[in-house]
């Protein structure tokens, strides 16, 4: 099992790995920019090769998550910039050599209409990925609810990728809070949930996990993530049945836990590894 957490670039590409070494993650998510601005980063290569020489000779693998205003649901007057920002992002985690970088499922557009929202990301997709060459993918994350159901089901996932022009580019990220807080994998429909990711080949492309309890419980639609162990409302039976799935083996399980409430990243990727990393 991979397991490891979100870090800080403050040090640059390369501190970011070598953090995450220090807390003996075999993975890690890092924002590859300012993550409160779309502004396109004029990024240090030589931080950035460094990193992917590093996690090359320490067996760690990574991913990135976009800043947060990104959205594939963008109003007219941010869709360019938006289009050259997660250009950006592709071109920085390519540099860094990270699997890809993690995008939000859209929400509806302003004029409410569901459908209006799959058509423009996948517009957006397409607009991206036509421009992009590198062997870096675009994760898209599922959704927990909070802004209306859009982005929280499999199908949607999975459909949206089918649909899009370049679609070998595009690859899944699970984020277990957002699951279970939109009811899509609880105690009740776990098996489901399996039967339905394989089913519908999700899993084929599923390239990172964020592994996060839930301060809500299951239907709530509220994103708000817990540690793993002794808080939350994500069960350790329920999270030990998706850990030693065979269906997520090698997927690396990247924590956006708190850090702050009682353990640390370093001790909560200790706990897990011991629990379940053998």
């Amino acid at each position: 099992m991979k397991f490891g957490c979100h870090v800080s670039i403050k040090e640059g590409y390369l501190g970011a790995a070598k953090r995450a070494a220090s807390f003996s993650a075999d993975a890690y998510q890092f924002f590859p920019k300012n993550p409160r601005s779309l502004t396109v980063k004029d990024f240090d290569q030589t931080s950035a090769e460094h990193c992917k020489q590093f996690c090359k000779e320490h067996q760690i693998l990574s991913i990135a998550h976009t800043p947060y205003p990104t959205s594939l649901t963008p109003t007219e007057a941010k869709k360019e910039l938006t289009i050259q920002s997660l250009l950006n992002d592709l071109e920085i985690v390519e540099a860094c050599g990270s699997i890809g970088v993690v995008v939000h499922f859209g929400h509806r557009t302003e004029e409410n209409n569901q459908l209006a929202g799959y058509q423009l990301m996948i517009e957006m997709l397409n607009t991206v990925l036509s421009q992009w060459d590198g062997d870096s993918l675009i994760l898209l994350e599922n959704n927990a609810g909070k802004h209306g159901p859009m982005g929280t089901t499999l199908e949607e996932l999975v459909q949206v990728r089918n649909l899009c022009d370049f679609s070998e580019k595009i690859g899944f990220c699970l984020d277990t809070c957002h699951a279970f807080a939109s009811g899509i994998w609880n105690e009740e429909n776990a098996e489901e949930f399996w039967s339905k990711g394989q089913q519908l080949g999700y899993f084929e492309h599923l390239k990172a996990i964020h592994l996060n309890n839930s301060k809500y419980p299951a239907y709530s639609m509220k994103d708000r993530h817990a540690n793993i162990f002794n808080t939350g409302y994500i069960s350790e039976n329920l999270f030990e049945a998706f850990i030693l799935s065979p269906a997520i083996k090698n997927v690396p399980l990247i924590l956006e836990t708190p850090s702050d409430e009682g353990i640390t990243h370093k001790q909560e990727i200790a706990m897990l590894k011991e629990k379940w990393g053998k």
